[in-house]
């Protein structure tokens, strides 16, 4: 577990200071950085930085996405949709995006969701969708008790519950419904063991993470690009962009 690891881990903008500075100081550089293969995009590869491992590892991985399964993503933010993307290498029979966001639900329905649905009615309209029994893989990219709590509710007997959402208060666990349901319930913090494979990806063409990039701007517009991250679903939003100039 590179995340947890006693001399390393999760260090910048937590232990010490994050990128957003003149300088970067970068501890182990040696062995945490990737160079940029020549002719790739660099804007591709600044959605490998964290959120592609994130919705890959911490998603896709840990909720056991398998051919033929049915999954079910709530949060169609940057890291659902990353989820969304990278699930599809595995061949799921379906997948499902929860949101209330309507642009958002548009862009996964682009990017490849089988159906979208409303949280507010997401339980019957996907327990129809799934003959009754729920899906197999339930991913919460939200990250406050409403989502966790939604669910738990969407999963099949024996289905896996992959908990990406950042947390900052108590949930609830229902185990009074799940006890007999032989449920799995996993949490992690990106390790990015998986970002060389998926550069490798990027190089072949087979893997586009430029498609969550809905704005660029310059680094003397760094204010409105801020303005506009702050305010994402008024400009509809996913991942802002900011490059240097000549």
């Amino acid at each position: 577990m590179y995340s947890h690891c006693t001399s390393g881990g999760w260090i910048l903008g937590n232990t010490i200071d994050g990128t957003q500075a003149e300088y970067v100081r970068i501890p182990h550089a040696n062995s945490s950085l990737y160079t940029i293969p020549e002719g790739v995009d660099e804007a591709a590869m600044v959605m490998l930085s964290d959120i592609f491992p994130t919705g890959y590892e911490c998603g896709v991985l840990n909720g056991k996405v398998e051919p033929g399964s049915t999954v079910a993503i709530v949060g169609a933010g940057p890291i659902g949709l990353a989820a969304l993307i990278t699930a599809q290498m595995y061949s799921p029979a379906k997948i499902i995006m929860v949101d209330k966001d309507t642009n958002r639900l548009n862009v996964s329905t682009a990017m490849g969701a089988a159906h979208t649905v409303d949280p507010d009615n997401a339980v019957e309209q996907i327990k129809a969708l799934t003959d009754g029994k729920g899906c197999d893989t339930v991913i919460e990219a939200v990250g406050i008790p409403a989502s966790f709590d939604l669910c738990q509710k969407l999963l099949a007997p024996g289905g896996t519950l992959a908990n990406v959402g950042v947390h900052g208060t108590k949930v609830d666990l229902h185990l009074e419904d799940l006890w007999a349901h032989n449920i799995s319930i996993t949490t992690r913090l990106v390790d990015t063991v998986t970002t060389p494979m998926l550069m490798k990806l990027v190089q072949s063409g087979k893997l586009d993470p430029t498609k969550l990039i809905t704005h660029k701007f310059k680094f003397s517009e760094m204010e409105k690009a801020y303005e506009t991250f702050g305010a994402a679903a008024q400009h509809d939003a996913l991942k802002v962009v900011v490059e240097m100039e000549n």
